[in-house]
């Protein structure tokens, strides 16, 4: 379980991981820069997030956003199967993924909602559960087959978030398969330079439509208003800087646009769960030990 690992040295060899691990010992509560989709399989345990503890159940899947953290305890031969994306790439060559509705509602919009920390739940049936973790398996395998294989492990990709998807129930009739060129053109703006003091007026003005009318047409696409989704971007931002500099929290609240260090304590807290210095404790921590799954 990739719990000591980061964005940096993770996605060295390419902007998708994969592994499946078999959890009889606890995992104290991590984070970490990526986002990560876990599939739980068969055995038992607990999990642990800012919204509490609860059971886990074969079938259950879990997303977490940059910056969310999490934990598993009480757990006896708990399969979990990790499906990991780069953030960057997420902004880059993953962005595509953004396009299909489903993905976008599982990716993005579910686990950046307002008091969600970052994380969101799902659940698929037993069969589909164990078939992504079979894929996710394969996954673990095509990456660490030599020479690299970018186009196999795009494709376990698609296939797993595919067979989540067919797990979901199906979009509303009004949600648009692709983007507004307006909305994709604010997102860039605000995930390239989030650290600037943007209005909506702003970005209305930039994309030549109405401030309302953007703001109605960037929540129908995204599920969040522009500077709710801006808030995320900056807590995920900050979150890395805590988790890989030494800077003083102060400098990371301005660096990533919030200049009063109250102001970006009290943002942070709420869109994390954890106030920054805890958050930069918490990353800190060292993990429980697991071992990988066994597969016959």
């Amino acid at each position: 379980m990739p719990l000591t690992l980061h964005e940096h040295t993770l996605f060295a060899d390419g902007p998708i991981w994969g592994g499946v691990h078999q959890l009889s010992t606890d995992v104290e509560s991590h984070a970490h820069d990526f986002l990560e989709v876990a599939v739980i399989g068969a055995g038992r345990g607990r999990h642990v997030t800012s919204h509490g503890e609860h059971e886990l159940r074969h079938g259950e899947v879990l997303i977490l956003r940059p910056g969310a953290w999490h934990g598993f305890q009480d757990c006896a031969d708990l399969t979990v199967a990790n499906c990991c994306l780069s953030a960057q790439a997420l902004r880059a060559e993953l962005a595509p993924l953004h396009n299909i509705p489903t993905l976008r509602r599982i990716l993005w919009t579910d686990p950046m909602t307002a008091g969600t920390h970052g994380f969101a739940t799902m659940t698929v049936d037993q069969a589909a559960a164990d078939e992504t973790i079979a894929e996710i398996s394969q996954l673990e395998h095509d990456l660490a087959t030599a020479p690299a294989r970018p186009g196999r492990t795009l494709g376990r990709l698609i296939t797993v978030l595919g067979i989540l998807a067919d797990g979901r129930p199906p979009e509303p009739a009004t949600v648009e398969a692709t983007i507004h060129p307006a909305v994709a053109a604010t997102i860039t703006r605000l995930e390239t330079t989030p650290e600037h003091q943007w209005r909506l007026d702003e970005l209305a003005r930039a994309v030549n439509l109405d401030p309302a009318y953007l703001g109605r047409l960037f929540t129908q696409h995204i599920g969040v208003t522009p500077m709710n989704f801006l808030a995320r971007v900056r807590a995920e931002r900050a979150a890395s800087l805590l988790a890989h500099s030494t800077l003083p929290t102060a400098q990371i609240g301005a660096t990533v646009g919030w200049d009063d260090p109250t102001y970006f304590a009290r943002r942070f807290r709420t869109l994390v769960g954890l106030t920054p210095s805890e958050y930069r404790l918490r990353h800190q921590a060292p993990p429980g030990k697991v071992r990988p799954a066994t597969r016959s």
